[in-house]
C-alpha cells in the first residue's frame, strides 16, 4: 500500500487539523463538520492527481481546446455516521461519482476493552471495473476498514482502491497494509503513534461522530 501523508507539509491543511483537535474549538459542531469537509476537499484534490486521464477536445465560444480529463468511474463509500462530513467534502470535488454507505460500529461485550466490528446497513452500486474510494475519518485499529472491505467484495472487484482518512494511528495503518491489496493508496492528513486499550487514537481528537452530530446513547 502507498501512503500519502500530508501532515508534515506546511499548508492550510494543518490549520483545519488543529481546529478539529482543539477542545476549545471542536465543540462547535457546525465548524467541526465544515473542517472535516474541507480536509476531504484537500485530500480529494491530491487524490485526483493519481487518477487516469485522457485527452478530450472542448468547444469554447471562440474555438476549441484539448484538455486532459479523468475518465475513472468513482464510487465513494463512507462509514456511517462519522464519515458523512468527509463524504460531503469528496462530493464537492467528485460530483459525478456514485455513492455507497455502510454502517460499522464497535461492540464491546460486557463493556470490556476487547471489541468486534459489526456491519449492519449497506447500500452500494456495482464496483466492478470502477475506482473505489473508502472514507473513514479515524483510522484507529484498521479493523473497521477491514470489515467494510469484506462486505464490499460481494459487489464486484474495483480496478483501483483509495482510502481517505483524517487521522490515523501507525498501528492501524500497518494493519490496513496487511489486509488490503498491495496497490491500494491511503491519503491521510495526520498520523498519531498511540492507541488506548480500547483502540482510540492518542492524542487524536475524541469521537468524530459525536463531535459532528451529538453524543449517542
Amino acid at each position: 500500500m502507498t501512503v500519502h501523508y500530508f501532515g508534515e507539509e506546511n499548508s492550510l491543511l494543518n490549520q483545519f487539523i488543529a481546529e478539529i483537535r482543539d477542545v476549545s474549538i471542536q465543540k462547535d459542531s457546525l465548524r467541526f463538520r465544515r473542517n472535516i469537509e474541507r480536509i476531504g476537499e484537500v485530500l480529494s484534490y491530491e487524490l485526483s492527481k493519481a487518477l487516469n486521464y485522457q485527452k478530450e477536445t472542448i468547444t469554447t465560444p471562440f474555438g476549441s481546446k484539448e484538455m486532459s480529463l479523468s475518465k475513472d468511474k468513482l464510487v465513494l463509500c463512507s462509514v456511517l455516521r462519522a464519515g458523512l462530513p468527509l463524504h460531503q467534502g469528496l462530493l464537492s470535488y467528485f460530483d459525478g461519482a456514485e455513492n455507497a454507505f455502510i454502517s460499522a460500529y464497535r461492540h464491546h461485550p460486557g463493556g470490556e476493552d476487547a471489541f468486534e466490528v459489526i456491519v449492519k446497513y449497506f447500500a452500494a452500486p456495482s464496483l466492478k471495473g470502477k475506482t473505489l474510494v473508502l472514507t473513514d475519518p479515524m483510522l484507529a485499529t484498521g479493523r473497521t476498514l477491514e470489515n467494510v472491505f469484506k462486505a464490499l467484495k460481494s459487489h464486484g472487484n474495483p480496478d483501483q482502491i483509495h482510502i481517505i482518512s483524517v487521522i490515523g494511528s501507525t498501528d492501524g495503518i500497518e494493519y490496513v497494509k496487511s489486509v488490503f491489496p498491495q496497490n491500494t493508496h491511503l491519503w491521510i492528513a495526520a498520523i498519531d503513534r498511540e492507541l488506548t486499550s480500547k483502540g482510540y487514537i492518542i492524542p487524536g481528537l475524541g469521537d468524530a461522530g459525536d463531535l459532528a452530530f451529538g453524543v449517542k446513547l
